[in-house]
């Protein structure tokens, strides 16, 4: 149905849309945000804030074509890969099957590394340790249906992270400047800092795969509500601008607290928990420790339960249209629950004596996949009723220049080709 027939729309209707953009702003709102970004302003203060910028700016058309399209046609970007080839389809299985186990293992670490600040000191668990907890849980919570009441209040959850930070970077803001006189700023722009760079857009402001998940929740939400082509592009805008805001939020407490203080900045994004709910004790109080801690937890928790969730769904859906079945079950939906927990379990085990370098992996690895994902949302809305044009063409195709480019720069530093050239 074109877009000329919708219904006309209004904010009652906007409003009964909400959904999808706000489950699909809940799961973003992780690693990312909570670590990268802080600690981006930390280390460099605000000129990492363009990259942040152009993260957002340049992944906007991909994530927003899976919503766009499942909103034109009623079908979900797995249905509209199968439509174009089966090579589509399996290049999408394959990387998410594999961005399923690290993922997991990735939120499973940061929610862990929260987690130990809100356990009892006699409680002596290793990061390790707590993130089989974490997992475990989250797995057995999703395979027993448990956990809509816990996904409804993750939501609220975030509006309390939300409220907490930005009130957190007003009064330090009012408090003044905490940088040293004789402080010399480090620059980003070199290729020692390119792993960091490429680690911060990796989840920024979400691994781009989510799209496929978010046009899932489109589907599974016009079964029972009206939604327009209109509304649910509000409903994606409003989740997706919002993500985008906030990562320059926590960017903006990094930068005004931490930044030129002379406070060594843990490299170690599990290490840097800790530096993380001072700086909100700095600006908002002591007492609030324990509480920022909770909230933030309860936020990872929640993006642990999305993750295993949805990237669980998307595998199912996936291999049910390889295999030509007419429906998914509820059994084959289970075993790859179990899979994502039972990798993410192995992958903390195996990286179990350097969790750093398993959440930079993460966050690596969902950069460096990106530019295959947004070629494959892409190339679903170039053609028919729903094909991109104008200013969001440009965009996407500027986006996936800038994305291609920077993975393959990354790529050839790693591999010493630009050392070789270099001499």
């Amino acid at each position: 149905m074109g877009e000329q027939s919708q219904p006309t729309s209004t904010w009652q209707t906007k409003f009964k849309a909400m959904g999808p953009g706000i489950l699909m702003a809940s799961a973003a709102v992780g690693g990312s945000h909570i670590i990268a970004s802080t600690q981006a302003g930390a280390i460099y203060g605000w000129q990492l804030a363009i990259i942040i910028i152009l993260a957002n700016l340049f992944k906007y058309p991909f994530f927003r074509f899976g919503a766009q399209y499942t909103l034109m046609t009623g079908k979900t970007l797995l249905e509209g890969y199968q439509e174009k080839g089966k090579a589509y389809l399996w290049v999408f299985f394959i990387l998410n099957v594999f961005a399923t186990a690290i993922n997991t293992a990735g939120v499973g670490i940061v929610t862990a590394a929260i987690l130990s600040f809100i356990f009892p000191q006699q409680i002596n668990l290793s990061i390790p340790q707590l993130s089989t907890i974490v997992i475990a849980v989250t797995w057995g919570m999703l395979l027993l249906g448990k956990y809509r009441l816990l996904d409804r209040l993750s939501k609220w959850i975030m509006i309390a992270l939300t409220v907490s930070t930005v009130s957190a970077v007003i009064i330090a803001a009012l408090k003044g400047s905490t940088m040293m006189p004789d402080f010399v700023e480090p620059s980003p722009w070199n290729l020692a800092s390119l792993a960091f760079i490429v680690a911060l857009m990796g989840w920024m402001p979400a691994p781009i795969e989510i799209s496929a998940i978010n046009s899932m929740w489109v589907i599974a939400k016009k079964r029972f509500a009206t939604i327009s082509y209109k509304d649910g592009l509000f409903d994606f805008n409003v989740g997706y601008i919002s993500t985008a805001i906030l990562a320059i939020v926590f960017l903006a407490l990094g930068a005004i607290v931490q930044y030129g203080s002379g406070e060594q900045v843990e490299a170690a994004g599990v290490k840097y928990i800790a530096q993380l709910i001072k700086m909100y004790a700095y600006a908002i109080g002591d007492w609030s420790r324990l509480l920022i801690a909770f909230i933030a937890f309860m936020c990872m928790f929640g993006t642990t339960i999305t993750v295993i969730d949805g990237y669980s769904r998307a595998n199912a859906e996936a291999l049910r249209l390889l295999t030509h079945k007419k429906q998914g079950s509820l059994k084959q939906l289970n075993l790859w629950m179990t899979f994502a927990a039972a990798m993410g379990i192995i992958i903390i085990t195996f990286f179990m004596r350097d969790v750093a370098t398993m959440l930079n992996f993460a966050m690596i690895c969902s950069f460096v996949t990106t530019p295959v994902f947004a070629y494959l949302n892409l190339s679903l809305v170039l053609k028919g009723q729903h094909r991109v044009k104008g200013g969001l063409f440009w965009l996407s195709i500027i986006g996936l220049i800038y994305l291609t480019a920077f993975t393959l720069l990354f790529i050839a530093h790693q591999t010493g080709f630009i050392e070789r050239i270099w001499g």
